[in-house]
Formats: C-alpha cells, sequence, structure tokens
C-alpha cells in the first residue's frame, strides 16, 4: 500500500480509484480478499509466486523480473480454494462515449451500460466470465458491490469513479446470472446506505430488495408481429383494449400461466389489444404497481423476465397488442431504491416544491437533470426493445405538467416566467415521444391526461407532446355521471350524455372504463346502475354499446365485461362466480355481448376508420331528452373503390319502451341489424326485432325516415345496405 491513509479509505469504501492501488503496479501486485488463509499469483508463463499477507485481508506479490502479463489469483479459505482472474486488472466497461452520452441525457440503450451486465473477456490466460457493474451516484465518495458472492462486505469490491461523470464501475469475474447484489453507497456524509441497483433487470420477490443478475435466453416467435406493426395506422384501425391487473386477474397464476389461460380468453373475447398495469417491480402490492422502485425490472411476483416475455409473444402470435403501464410522473420514498440515491436528491427534484407529490407520498423526477431524462427515456426504449411492447400507457400525466398540480399555495414554485407550467417535463414528455417513434414505429404512447392541455395528441413537431392517443376522462366521467342517474331523471342531464361531441376532435381518444372507476367506494358499474338487478343488467348492456360505438378506441377494465358486482381488490380473484348465481344469466349476458360488440366492432370499417375526424359522425336524434332517446350514425373512410359504410347506433336511455319511433336517416332502403342489447342471449328481454326498412318521407331535416321498436333501456345497432 502507498499510504495508510488510503488503506484507511479502501477499507471504508471512500476512494474514487481502488484500480490505482490494486493489481499489477510497477513491480508489485495487490488484492484484497477478506477471509482468505493464502494466496498465490500464477503468472502468464506459469510462475507462481506466494503473495505475502499484510493484514486485514491485503495482500502483495514483489513481480520484479517480470515483465507486466496476464495473471490470475489462486485463493485458498482454509479447506476451499479457487482460481479468479483479479477484477482490478480489466479496463473500464463503459468507454469515452457512453459517458459523454449519458452526460448530454441521449444514451438511448443505457441498460447496455449501467446496472448489471453480464459479459466476457478474452485474455492471453484464456475466457473470463462475469458481470460489469456500473452505477451513477455523482455525490457518492465511495460504492462498492456487495452481494451473496462476497458476504454483502462492502470492503471486498470498491468500484472506480470514471472522472465527473458520477458513474462507478467494476467487472468482477466468476459473478454470473443468479447472483443477489445491491451498491453500497458512502454518502458525502460517510454515511453507508446500501441501494437497489436502478437499472437492476431483475429484483428479488418483495419484501426482499436485492437485485438480481440476469440475462435473457428467449427466443422471440413473433417475426411476423413485428415485422408488420409497423405499418399499421391505429388511428384508421380498430382497438378494443382490456385492461389486466396480472396478479388479480386469477389469483396465483404465472407469466407462464397466463401465457395460455390469459391469451385464450382474450382472444376468445375479441379484444385487439391488452394493457397490463404497471409491471415494472415495486415494493408495496396495493400501490397496484404505480409507485415503482424497479424501472428496468419486471416484477418478480408472477415469475422471470423471461417469462413476462413469454406472455407478451403468445399474445403477440395470437394477433393482440400489449400496451404497459408506465409511471414517469413520480416514485416512492422507500430507503432501498431511488430515494436519496447517495444521501442526497438525485432522481429527484432538490427542492420539496417540485420534488415531492405529498399527496401520493412519493417523490418527483428532476425531468431537467439530463442523466434523470436519459433514465426514463432509455427506459421506455427499453420495454419497447427489450419486451416487444406496443404501446406506453403514461400514467399521471397531468400531476407532471403542472407545478402547481395538487398544491397549495406556497407549496408550488413558479416556472422562470411565472407560470403554472412545468416546462422541463413538457420537454421530457416531447422527447420520450418523439424518440419511442422515432426508434420504434409503430408502437403507441398514450397519456392520461385529465385536463384540457392543448395538444397532447399533436405531433412534437407541430409544438405538440407527441403522444399517439389520449385517455377521454371527460367522457367517462360524464357518461359514468348520466347512466348512474334513475332513468326518470335522466331528461335533466342529457347534456351529460350529448356533450363529448362537442370536443371529440380536439384529441386521439382512447374512452376509459379503467381500474380507477370501479375502487374506493366508486362502485362497479353493475352497482352505479339504478334499479333492480333487471334494469342494472340492462343498463350495463346499454351502456358498453353506447361505448363500443362512440368515436374513439376503447378501454374495458377487467370484471367489468361480466358486470362484476364487487369492486374490485388487488388482493383477490376477480369474482368469476358472479356468473353462477342466481342472477348469473346477467353476467354471463354481459360477458356474451361483449363478445359480440367486439366481433362486430372489429369487421365494421364505420366503427374505426374515422375515429378522429369530424366525417366520421354525425347525429340524426341528439335532442329527445324527454323520452330519452339517442341516434348517431358513423361513417367509414372510403374503400378503393369510393364506397362509405354507414351504421346508426339508436340508444333508448329510459325505462319506457317506444313502439313505433320515427327517425330521419340519410337514406331509404334496407338497414340491416347487427346488434340488439335486448336480445335473450344478452340477457334481455328478447323483443322481437329485425331489420328495418327506411321509406323516402322527410323527417328531422332528413330526406328518408325509418321507424322503430326501441325496447326500454337498450341499444341497437343497424347498418345500411347500399
Amino acid at each position: 500500500m502507498n499510504t495508510i491513509p488510503e488503506r484507511e479509505r479502501l477499507n471504508h469504501c471512500h476512494y474514487h480509484d481502488p484500480h490505482g492501488v490494486y493489481g499489477w503496479h510497477d513491480n508489485t501486485i495487490r488484492t484484497r480478499q477478506i477471509g482468505a488463509t493464502s494466496i498465490s499469483v500464477e503468472l502468464l508463463d506459469g510462475t507462481v509466486i506466494a503473495m505475502e499477507h499484510a493484514g486485514e485481508g491485503y495482500f502483495t506479490a514483489d513481480v520484479s523480473g517480470h515483465e507486466r502479463c496476464d495473471y490470475r489469483f489462486q485463493i485458498n479459505w482454509g479447506e476451499h480454494s479457487t482460481t479468479l482472474a483479479d477484477p482490478y486488472a480489466f479496463l473500464p466497461t463503459l468507454g469515452p462515449m457512453d459517458l459523454h452520452l449519458i452526460g448530454e441525457g441521449r444514451h438511448e440503450r443505457l441498460w447496455d451500460v449501467l446496472g448489471a451486465n453480464t459479459t466476457s473477456y478474452t485474455t492471453a490466460m484464456g475466457e473470463v466470465r462475469g458481470t460489469a457493474f456500473a452505477v451513477w451516484a455523482p455525490n457518492a465518495i465511495g460504492v462498492a458491490v456487495v452481494g451473496d458472492f462476497n458476504g454483502w462486505n462492502a470492503a471486498q469490491h470498491p468500484m472506480r469513479s470514471l472522472g465527473s461523470s458520477g458513474v462507478w464501475e467494476l467487472f468482477i469475474p466468476e459473478v454470473h446470472a443468479g447472483a443477489i447484489y445491491k451498491f453500497a453507497v458512502q454518502t458525502p456524509e460517510g454515511h453507508r446506505i446500501d441501494k437497489a441497483d436502478p437499472l437492476a433487470k431483475r429484483a428479488e420477490v418483495p419484501p426482499q430488495t436485492g437485485s438480481i443478475v440476469v440475462e435473457s435466453s428467449y427466443t422471440w416467435g413473433d417475426k411476423k408481429w413485428m415485422s408488420s406493426r409497423e405499418r399499421v395506422d391505429h388511428d384508421s384501425s380498430p382497438m378494443s383494449i382490456y385492461e389486466v391487473h396480472l396478479g388479480s386477474w386469477n389469483m396465483g397464476k404465472n407469466y407462464e400461466d397466463l401465457a395460455t389461460e390469459l391469451v385464450t380468453y382474450v382472444s376468445d373475447m375479441g379484444y385487439t389489444h391488452v394493457e397490463f398495469m404497471p409491471v415494472a417491480e415495486h415494493p408495496f402490492g396495493g400501490s397496484w404497481g404505480y409507485q415503482v422502485s424497479g424501472y428496468y425490472a419486471p416484477t418478480s411476483r408472477w415469475g422471470t423476465p423471461d417469462q413476462l416475455r413469454h406472455l407478451i409473444d403468445a399474445m403477440h402470435q395470437a394477433g393482440i397488442g400489449v400496451i404497459i403501464d408506465w409511471v414517469p410522473a413520480h416514485f416512492p420514498k422507500d430507503d432501498f431504491a431511488l430515494a436519496r440515491f447517495d444521501g442526497r436528491p438525485v432522481y429527484e427534484h432538490p427542492d420539496w416544491r417540485r420534488g415531492e407529490q405529498r399527496d401520493w407520498g412519493t417523490y418527483v423526477f428532476d425531468f431537467g437533470r439530463p442523466e434523470v431524462r436519459n433514465f426514463l427515456v432509455a427506459n421506455a426504449l427499453y420495454w419497447a426493445q427489450e419486451f416487444h411492447i406496443d404501446g406506453l400507457r403514461v400514467d399521471a400525466v397531468a400531476s407532471m405538467l403542472y407545478l402547481d398540480y395538487s398544491r397549495e399555495e406556497g407549496e408550488w414554485a413558479p416556472n422562470q416566467y411565472g407560470g403554472r407550467e412545468h416546462l422541463e417535463a413538457v420537454q421530457f414528455l416531447q422527447e420520450m415521444n418523439a424518440t419511442v417513434h422515432r426508434e420504434h414505429p409503430g408502437v403507441l404512447t398514450i397519456a392520461e391526461e385529465s385536463t384540457s392541455w392543448p395538444g397532447v395528441t399533436t405531433p412534437t413537431e407541430a409544438g405538440g407532446l407527441g403522444f399517439s392517443m389520449k385517455w377521454n376522462m371527460g367522457w367517462m366521467n360524464d357518461t359514468l355521471e348520466y347512466f348512474s342517474e334513475d332513468p326518470i331523471n335522466r331528461r335533466y342531464h342529457h347534456n351529460e350524455i350529448t356533450f363529448s361531441m362537442v370536443y371529440a376532435y380536439s384529441e386521439k381518444f382512447v374512452l376509459p372504463i379503467s381500474h380507477d372507476e370501479v375502487v374506493h367506494g366508486k362502485g362497479t358499474l353493475w352497482t352505479r346502475m339504478p334499479g333492480d338487478s333487471w334494469n342494472k343488467a340492462a343498463g350495463v348492456r346499454t351502456l358498453l354499446a353506447y361505448m363500443w360505438a362512440h368515436p374513439g378506441k376503447q378501454l374495458l377494465f377487467q370484471g367489468q365485461d361480466f358486470a362484476q358486482v364487487g369492486e374490485w381488490s388487488e388482493a383477490r380473484s376477480l369474482d368469476w362466480g358472479d356468473q353462477d348465481g342466481w342472477e348469473g344469466e346477467y353476467h354471463a349476458g354481459a360477458l356474451e355481448l361483449v363478445r359480440a360488440l367486439n366481433t362486430i366492432y372489429k369487421r365494421t370499417p364505420a366503427l374505426f376508420t374515422q375515429d378522429f375526424v369530424p366525417e366520421g359522425f354525425s347525429w340524426n336524434k341528439s335532442d329527445d331528452a324527454d323520452r330519452n332517446v339517442l341516434s348517431f350514425l358513423r361513417h367509414s373512410a372510403p374503400d378503393a373503390d369510393g364506397n362509405v359504410e354507414t351504421l346508426m347506433c339508436v340508444l333508448n336511455l329510459g325505462g319506457q319502451s317506444h313502439t313505433d319511433y320515427t327517425l330521419g336517416v340519410p337514406e331509404a332502403g334496407t338497414w340491416k341489424l347487427l346488434l340488439n342489447t335486448d336480445a335473450a342471449v344478452f340477457g334481455g328481454a328478447d323483443n322481437p326485432l329485425g331489420d328495418a326498412q327506411a321509406v323516402t318521407y322527410p323527417w328531422d331535416g332528413f330526406d328518408a325516415s325509418v321507424t322503430l321498436h326501441l325496447p326500454a333501456m337498450s341499444a341497437q345497432w343497424y347498418k345500411l345496405q347500399r
């Protein structure tokens, strides 16, 4: 050792350059192997030199007279012995360009250089396999790799600091996939805190918090899906999304089970996509995954990363797209994860007025810091690249856009212009969207944005945020509020069911009936409906038919497709037994209706090809509040021959049937009945309805009209036959 203070700093992991001490320097090789009884060093030419024990696990060998060469340690721990390459004999695993890109916030494959990555080196004495560890901890005065391979001793594997980058790095031979590890970080105040790897690709099952070295051996079978995805025009394609919480869909199932059971269910029901509630690792199951501790690690609750790949692959091979919930707005304060990562704010903004979301008990990312922005943008790319996901639904976007979101006066700091807009978050979202769409054409980004922020789905080159689509929270709130009213009162709430068309084309909307609407005392679709069971069932059926016919793509949360009675809980399975009780016909009927809706929807271009343009919709009855009747037309984009398909959705939202109700329609002729929610197969009264004949008789401003029987609380779809 050069000096005692240097050795003391190594003992306490306070040293930035252990490679400058350990390894071969001048005529001496130094190592530290805590607990070793003896060590010899074998040189390339076969020379074996016994190393001298210098106390506290330090060993030295005099190699004067030998040219610098490759070498191995032969280490004895009592009866156990091993031969190892020296971790401190290898060059940094990150190059200057990596560090430059990290500093600029533009390393788009960050997961390849930070975290734990298995690798191998070809040396003069043979191949050396192990794991390259790297972590960004800019305020640390020392960082070490600790794990089950070194007794969790921070003195064994101190890392080196790579200049002013804030990155610490070390390659450790013979550490392989399956090893459990953390980073022991020495704070500026001299305290040791053991942190999970921010870029870990796998984590222990909570409540354990260790990171796990992993390498994928998965072979994908979705080449056809992936090659065709980038050519899909999502705006004019059908999209019916089934939102799933993987742990509670059928309790006790893992990724492998779901690759059969969930895929079969989603295929049979006719959905085009699934949306997984967050699958990134999270410490508290009750957060449903929305408080993430491991952004690059699929939760181990339900299996391994490769098993999740298998689930996604199975979805793709069944023709089903996969969207995942992504949470870049905030993260939990658990002390083993990102919070105060090196003893000071690193990932979070240092000013509590910007760096905390006190309502949620979480920290907020520092979106203006290049390395943090890089961490998040690269994470979005990681899920698209490594897990073949087809979309990111971005959670809580409004909380990112507004500096005063859920904050009282004095609890937020304005931007540089004195406004409430979070300019750095806006720039981050624009960068994320533009980068994902550039690198992975066909991958969707969908905003959960609950305000009227302009241009959420406007391209970034036109000044917008650049999302592919946005959840229509206004439609959801108004629709659920309307349907919760007793039919006798709905005449006073008619604007709630028609108002959505005032702003329907301001953004590209998804219509969400999500998990948020069936928890915390809000009830379910079933319990929101007024009346007895028959009326509740009829109300659910009518709402769903209205939803599928309304402009926009659809999203329905698990359990609502069979009108589950009880509120959802992440701690138990869906109430599949609702279909087996004395009212089971109503729930089985709802399920049969959703299957029919998806089937008809996908083969009816009028319902999806012009979701986002006014030409796709027109009213033919919007003002009959007294009788609770609503009727509108959906129009397809012209096909190759110039033909346009027209579908009429007629809703009787009242408690009384109308046996001879006349509507104006654009053309006389046959209107084929495609759907009747009152049919017996769906649990309805089975009123005998059939195709309708429109005649040339002016009505409500149309040249033709049709007279229909509208059963109470029902919806019918009719397609014009040309």
